[in-house]
C-alpha cells in the first residue's frame, strides 16, 4: 500500500512538473527531453518578454536614454553584460539588470550614447593611422628580386617628449582662446571629438567645422605620439 501511495504521489508530482514546464500534453517519454525543455524555456522567455521582463535590443533606449544603435552588443563587449539571450538574430536583455546598469552609469556620469560615439571615433582614428603606416592599397601579387637583400634601418629615435607636450600646450591655448569647448569634447584629457549633431550640423560655419576637425586631428595625433614615446625606452640625443 505504501509503495502504491508513493508511486501515485510521484506520478502526480511528475504531472504537475510537466504542467509547470508546459509539456503535459507531450508523450510521457518526451515530456522532459532536451528538445521539450528547450522549447518550454523558449516559450517561457517569450511570455517574460511580453510582460516586459526582457527588452529587445532596439528598445534599450527606453531604459538607458540616449543609448546608440546596437547598444546591446556594445554593453556586452564593454561592460561584460551577461543576462541576455538570443532568438534568431534578435538580442533580448534583462530589464532588471538594464535598470541597475543605468543607475551605475548615472552615478559615474557616463552618457552611454556619447561613450559609444567616442569608442567608434577612436577606432576610426587608429585605423586611419594604421593605414598611413601600411599604405591603403595592398598588392595581392608581388615578386622580390633575388639580389635584393640587406636593406634595414636603425631603430627610430622619437622626438623629445617636451616637444610633443609643447605642441599640446599650444593646442590647448588655442582651444581656450577660441572657446572651442562649444564645438569640441575632450575625454579623459587625451582624446578630442567634434560635437557633430545631425540636426544642427548644416547651420555651423564651414570654417569653424574645418578648424575643429583640424584641431581634433592634431590633438589626437599628439596624444598618440605621447603614448608611443612612453612605450619606447631609447635614449634620444639632439
Amino acid at each position: 500500500m505504501e509503495e502504491d501511495k508513493l508511486y501515485s504521489e510521484i506520478k502526480h508530482l511528475r504531472y504537475l512538473l510537466a504542467k509547470v514546464v508546459g509539456t503535459q500534453y507531450y508523450p510521457k517519454r518526451e515530456q522532459f527531453s532536451k528538445v521539450a525543455i528547450k522549447k518550454a524555456a523558449s516559450e517561457f522567455r517569450k511570455l517574460q518578454t511580453e510582460r516586459g521582463e526582457w527588452i529587445p535590443e532596439h528598445d534599450i533606449s527606453k531604459i538607458i536614454r540616449k543609448a546608440g544603435y546596437r547598444a546591446g552588443r556594445f554593453i556586452i563587449e564593454k561592460f561584460n553584460f551577461k543576462n541576455y539571450y538570443i532568438r534568431g538574430q534578435q538580442y533580448f536583455f534583462s530589464r532588471k539588470d538594464l535598470i541597475e546598469l543605468n543607475k551605475e552609469l548615472k552615478s559615474r556620469k557616463i552618457n552611454l550614447g556619447k561613450y559609444m560615439e567616442l569608442e567608434e571615433d577612436k577606432d576610426k582614428f587608429l585605423n586611419y593611422l594604421n593605414e598611413l603606416k601600411q599604405g591603403k592599397k595592398r598588392r595581392l601579387r608581388y615578386k622580390i628580386p633575388e639580389q635584393l637583400k640587406d636593406i634595414e634601418s636603425q631603430p627610430y629615435n622619437h622626438p623629445p617628449k617636451e616637444k610633443v607636450i609643447a605642441h599640446i600646450d599650444l593646442l590647448m591655448e588655442e582651444f581656450n582662446n577660441d572657446k572651442l569647448v562649444e564645438f569640441i569634447d575632450i575625454f579623459n584629457d587625451n582624446y578630442a571629438m567634434y560635437k557633430q549633431i545631425y540636426y544642427f550640423d548644416r547651420y555651423v560655419d564651414p570654417n569653424i567645422k574645418k578648424k575643429c576637425n583640424r584641431w581634433c586631428f592634431e590633438f589626437n595625433y599628439a596624444q598618440t605620439a605621447l603614448r608611443e614615446i612612453k612605450k619606447i625606452k631609447s635614449q634620444v640625443i639632439y
